[in-house]
């Protein structure tokens, strides 16, 4: 089994899971409108891998929300 990775990267995960569920979106359109598999896109959603920041751009803008609103935690 997989560990997780850093803390930041699994809670930019859980934010893009988060947006994703809200609007409605499955894993698997997201992961096409922003050019991934769906096998990355749950690895980041989930924790296990950690994106780059052209990547997780790519995923705002699929999204229709602004880059830096997955970078805000909650803690």
């Amino acid at each position: 089994m997989k560990s997780k990775l850093c803390k930041t990267a699994a809670k930019v995960g859980m934010n893009i899971k988060l947006e994703r569920i809200k609007k409605h979106i499955t894993q698997n359109h997201l992961a096409e409108l922003s050019n991934l598999s769906r096998s990355a896109m749950s690895a980041i959603e989930n924790g296990y891998s950690s994106p780059t920041v052209d990547t997780v751009d790519a995923i705002a803008k699929a999204l229709g929300v602004k880059l830096h609103k997955l970078f805000i935690f909650n803690d």
